[in-house]
């Protein structure tokens, strides 16, 4: 019996004779850059229990760095929340909507370089193009203190989000490229919680830093020690951070021929830097593609209130500067646990649950955001609670994420889709911090209610989602039952195409993953 399940991929057609008909990454030298070691173990028996050691030496060399690295770049662009009730309007000499300038301008760096930072991604090594950028990043970071005008934290604010713009799709093909579709979700929300540890670990460097009475002003402190703390993880992650299965040096050689036979199974090949204008045009004309541009726009508005202007938001709402600090801490709770237990059931039951999962996450965040419009001005902690809540929206975004990682073939079009999910997230973000109006503080009313329209867009846009990839499922299901039961060979012929890098629309024998 067919099944939409999307561990159990149906058959597809005969490789093309020509390759003008898929995909020109049928070439042989188009091939995947794993692809030999792919052939030569494509046939390999491993006990169980020697795969369950391969993945966890995976885990214990990729996961950590990801962590990290990801925890580094989430304090570093939000360095000016936890900077904003120490002095860093008057030391850099902002005024009016300055400071909500300066959260769109990181962003307007992050768009500049977003689809360069794909490319590079694709066809240069990988760890290495991300530990560079994480030691650059620092630097920028470092110098923030030498910012004395608005003109000049807005160019180092720019350039900081050009070199973070590679971060979040670099992980996302990282996951692809080292996990099956099935054990994605957990992974990735283990990087992605550290945005919840992140926003308690800066609440009390915040904290500890509101205590400094000598020396530089007290805003200088917060880049100082996130940018060091930058460059020195980028110069560890340069040396330990593998650029792909084939050339990993902390597995052996059977090892390696493990790991890649698992990865081959997700029909989606592990790593091609051959660009293909054919799956460009497809990225286009492929209805996810601007499906999750539009759900990142809209989860991506509401985020300057739990990040760039939190701290604002929470003084607004009658706590003191301190408060402002110790008060964040429990939204990263909230963020971290929903992110952890989000990816832990996904992992569990891995069948179907991505979107029902998301769609609970945004309902959270629409009752928090609808609080914050509705409850009134002297309920702080109401309000405060209200806010917290909004927190859900990691969840709801992280999983989007693993649309791009379980549900995109070819590489090309993986890597292109990521960027368009990611020019979404930067036009969100730009639009988020002028929704702060500074003649309306300390309420910031039409803040709040964009919260509100955003969060309503993205569930609309996870339905839609949902609904789209469920009827493609059904469609190849019947499709698939019409010619009868899945032979070996058909599941064969499905994952070669994949390490071929024919894209999920052309290989038939794909099922998204819902």
């Amino acid at each position: 019996m067919a099944t939409s399940d999307p561990e159990k991929h149906a058959s597809s057609p005969s490789l093309p004779s020509s390759p003008d008909t898929i995909s020109p990454a049928i070439s042989s030298t188009h091939l995947d850059e794993n692809y030999e070691v792919y052939k030569t173990s494509k046939d390999l028996q491993a006990d169980p229990e020697e795969i369950k050691r391969v993945l966890r030496k995976i885990d214990f060399r990729i996961i950590p760095i990801l962590f990290i690295t990801y925890m580094l770049q989430y304090l570093d662009k939000n360095s000016i929340n936890f900077a904003s009730v120490y002095g860093l309007r008057a030391g850099t000499h902002l005024k009016g909507q300055d400071y909500s300038w300066l959260g769109s301008i990181f962003y307007f760096g992050y768009l500049f370089a977003q689809f360069p930072a794909g490319y590079f991604l694709q066809r240069l090594r990988i760890g290495k193009v991300l530990s560079l950028t994480t030691i650059a990043w620092g630097i920028i970071l470092i110098t923030t203190p030498a910012c004395t005008s608005f003109a000049g934290i807005a160019t180092n604010r720019f350039l900081l989000g050009a070199l973070e713009a590679s971060i979040n799709p670099g992980f996302v093909l990282l996951m692809s490229m080292w996990y099956t579709s099935a054990e994605q979700p957990l992974r990735l929300e283990i990087y992605y919680c550290t945005n919840g540890i992140a926003t308690m670990f800066g609440g009390l460097i915040g904290y500890a830093v509101g205590h400094i009475t000598t020396g530089l002003p007290r805003w200088m402190y917060v880049f100082l020690i996130f940018g060091s703390i930058s460059i020195a993880w980028g110069v560890i992650s340069l040396i330990f951070l593998p650029d792909n299965i084939s050339t990993a040096k902390f597995l052996t050689e059977h090892e390696r021929s493990i790991a890649v036979t698992r990865v081959a199974a997700n029909r989606q090949g592990v790593k091609n830097k051959h660009f293909s204008v054919y799956q460009a045009k497809q990225t286009v004309q492929d209805p996810k593609t601007w499906i999750l541009f539009v759900m990142a726009v809209g989860a991506q508005v509401p985020n300057s209130a739990l990040t760039s202007f939190a701290s604002i938001i929470v003084g607004s709402f009658g706590f003191d500067t301190l408060g402002t600090q110790y008060l964040q801490i429990p939204g990263g709770a909230v963020q971290f646990l929903a992110l952890i237990t989000g990816g832990w059931v996904c992992t569990r039951w891995p069948a179907n649950i991505r979107c029902p999962t998301m769609i609970f996450a945004n309902s959270v965040c629409i009752l928090g955001a609808g609080l914050l419009v509705g409850l009134p001005a002297g309920n702080k902690w109401g309000r405060l609670v209200a806010l917290w809540l909004c927190y859900f929206q990691g969840l709801g975004f992280s999983l989007s994420l693993t649309m791009v990682s379980s549900n995109v073939a070819g590489y090309t079009k993986k890597q292109l889709t990521g960027a368009v999910l990611f020019t979404g997230y930067c036009v969100g973000n730009i639009i988020g911090p002028q929704t702060f109006i500074d003649s309306e503080k300390p309420g910031y009313h039409s803040a709040y209610i964009a919260m509100l329209v955003g969060y309503s867009v993205k569930l609309a846009a996870v339905i839609v989602l949902y609904i789209y990839m469920w009827r493609s499922n059904k469609s190849r299901d019947a499709e698939q039952a019409a010619r009868g039961e899945l032979s070996e060979e058909e599941e064969r012929e499905a994952i070669e195409r994949g390490m071929l890098d024919v894209t999920e629309i052309d290989n038939k024998g794909f099922r998204y993953t819902l």
